[in-house]
């Protein structure tokens, strides 16, 4: 059973981003779910939420008539700071919530109950709840109605996360990469925030290929993949390109520290022996483009081309080298 982390509202924030579901259109796993868990429990009112950083998002609600609203106004953001469910039977008797405008105003709750969902890596990214408008006491039975819910739609949400992530190495494929590139780019650029693109590539690696065989080529590219994942942060997004090709975007990461961390994984990884065979190791060495964001407009098209230039000139320079592009 792995451990809620409720003091990292940091990395509660980019797990939620990482999922790439905030302000997204109608999905039916979700919108289903709202609908069951209305009419098993018998309320009026249903909701899967988002909890961004300042906000409450529904990604599917029943009976609710607003999508969203300031976070300091939801009750589910009281249910992400705890591990279990949020149970209020009556909120007009509940001194946090008597003068709340959702219970003196529409759409007048009275009652609640709601559980977090929670990613495997101990995020409560959101909630799950029910809403009624007369006082209710939930029933443990109920609760765990909810909670399988839950359950159910963050097995969802994996499942499309497993799609997103590449077979061999574990690391995110080229599309899911792109896509989440382009949304924490987006993020730094909005809150004016430092953040740096390297690419790396195998050196040589088709000598691998030809030599000791495309398996071969295969566990020195997981060697690598799985290296670099050891060494960067969980708020790092890491991809394979193609082939032997990886990029890495490094959220909150001046440009010195991006080239010291691109240094790291090339010395690391030269120095790194990859049994490929019972009886046989052989050593690689890897060629690493970095660069910085260029400024509020720069996009992640720009930043490849300008990472790219800096690992052909890795290349032309001897490989298993950091070139850092300054452009």
């Amino acid at each position: 059973m792995f451990e809620v982390k409720l003091d990292d509202e940091e990395g509660r924030v980019r797990a939620l981003e990482r999922l790439e579901i905030l302000d997204t259109e109608e999905d039916m796993a979700f919108e289903n779910v709202a609908t069951l868990v209305r009419q098993v429990l018998k309320v009026p009112m249903s909701g899967v939420s988002l909890i961004d950083r300042r906000r409450h998002w529904f990604k599917a609600r029943r009976g609710i008539g607003v999508q969203e609203f300031e976070r300091e106004l939801s009750f589910c953001s009281r249910t992400i700071d705890q591990s279990g469910a949020l149970l209020i039977p009556d909120a007009r008797s509940d001194s946090l919530y008597a003068d709340h405008p959702f219970v003196v105003g529409d759409p007048n709750i009275v009652c609640y109950a709601g559980v977090p969902l929670t990613t495997p890596d101990g995020y409560n990214i959101g909630s799950l709840c029910v809403m009624g408008t007369a006082p209710r006491e939930f029933s443990s039975e109920e609760v765990d109605i909810l909670s399988n819910f839950a359950k159910i739609l963050i097995d969802s949400i994996e499942l499309r996360q497993t799609a997103s992530s590449d077979v061999l190495t574990g690391a995110m494929n080229r599309r899911a990469w792109m896509i989440q590139a382009k949304s924490e780019l987006r993020r730094a650029a909005r809150y004016k925030h430092p953040i740096s693109l390297a690419i790396m590539d195998i050196d040589k690696f088709k000598s691998v290929n030809d030599t000791w065989g495309h398996p071969a080529g295969d566990i020195v590219i997981a060697g690598l993949a799985n290296l670099t994942m050891d060494m960067v942060r969980e708020s790092d997004l890491f991809g394979r390109l193609g082939g032997e090709e990886f990029a890495l975007l490094m959220p909150e990461t001046s440009p010195d520290q991006a080239e010291a961390l691109a240094e790291r994984i090339r010395s690391s990884f030269e120095a790194l022996t990859i049994d490929i065979n019972k009886g046989t190791s052989i050593s690689c060495t890897v060629s690493i483009g970095v660069t910085p964001v260029g400024g509020e407009d720069d996009t992640l098209e720009q930043m490849l081309e300008r990472a790219d230039q800096a690992l052909y000139r890795a290349k032309k320079g001897g490989r298993n080298r950091v070139v850092f592009s300054n452009e």
